[in-house]
């Protein structure tokens, strides 16, 4: 088994991942993954676009640079027959060990000559392999590239919500700092026009209070000015009546 692994590594090393089979004319692209020339330039083709297969880096140009080292590498591996241990697997048919070369569309999955003569098989439709393999990698392809648009779709989507949820905050912020604003000058507004009309309100108070004031100081003038006179009236008098006793006293002292 050890001495295996370094033929299978060779093997993986020299496959190009677009075709599956050993690198013909191998070039490298600057993401740094490599590809058949054929199979790079065919797969640029069909897209709008010129990226990577495997990592799908976008580049502006068609730009690969030839690699000599994997070119030898393939060749060795042709000389060897190095069949990598996936491939292998999927290229023989377990049932009757036969290479598998046809795809069934019915069953979705890889066939034998055998088997597609077998009851199992009767009616279905076929492909070989290669072809099979170019359509459903277009539909994978085609389907990664929606899921790709949607996703960036949905990343816009979410970028244009963040943007409007952060603008709503600072709305939100820049109201409240307004109505604040707004309600402080209406208080100090208020307690200015509440300071007016109290001081309005004691000068017109001044006003009609001043001349009744001033009438009570006389009233109460005149009053104590009638209190003194009924006081003194009250002294002459209680002075005459004693007067008129002594001489009512003496007339009639006399008359007897």
């Amino acid at each position: 088994m050890a001495s295996r692994q370094p033929e299978e590594n060779l093997a993986e090393d020299a496959i190009c991942l677009i075709c599956l089979d050993f690198f013909t004319d191998p070039v490298s692209l600057e993401c740094g993954h490599n590809f058949c020339r054929s199979c790079i330039t065919q797969c640029w083709e069909k897209e709008e676009i010129n990226s990577c297969p495997e990592c799908r880096e976008e580049f502006r140009e068609e730009t690969s640079e030839a690699v000599g080292s994997l070119a030898n590498l393939a060749a060795k591996a042709r000389e060897l027959k190095l069949i990598p241990k996936e491939k292998e697997s999927k290229l023989h048919c377990e049932e009757h060990e036969e290479e598998l070369k046809l795809f069934c569309e019915t069953d979705k999955k890889l066939i034998c000559l055998i088997c597609r003569d077998s009851r199992e098989h009767r009616e279905h439709r076929f492909l070989p392999i290669k072809e099979a393999v170019g359509m459903y990698k277009d539909r994978v392809k085609s389907s990664f590239d929606s899921l790709t648009q949607k996703k960036s779709a949905v990343l816009e989507m979410e970028q244009r919500q963040k943007q409007k949820i952060s603008q709503i905050r600072k709305q939100s912020s820049s109201l409240q700092t307004h109505i604040t604003s707004e309600f402080t000058k209406m208080h100090q507004i208020l307690t200015e026009k509440e300071q007016r009309l109290i001081r309005d309100l004691r000068e017109e108070a001044g006003k009609i209070l001043k001349p009744m004031e001033e009438n009570l100081r006389e009233i109460q003038e005149n009053l104590n000015s009638i209190e003194e006179k009924l006081s003194v009236g009250k002294t002459v008098g209680t002075k005459r009546r004693s007067d008129i006793s002594e001489g009512e006293g003496l007339y009639f002292s006399l008359v007897q």
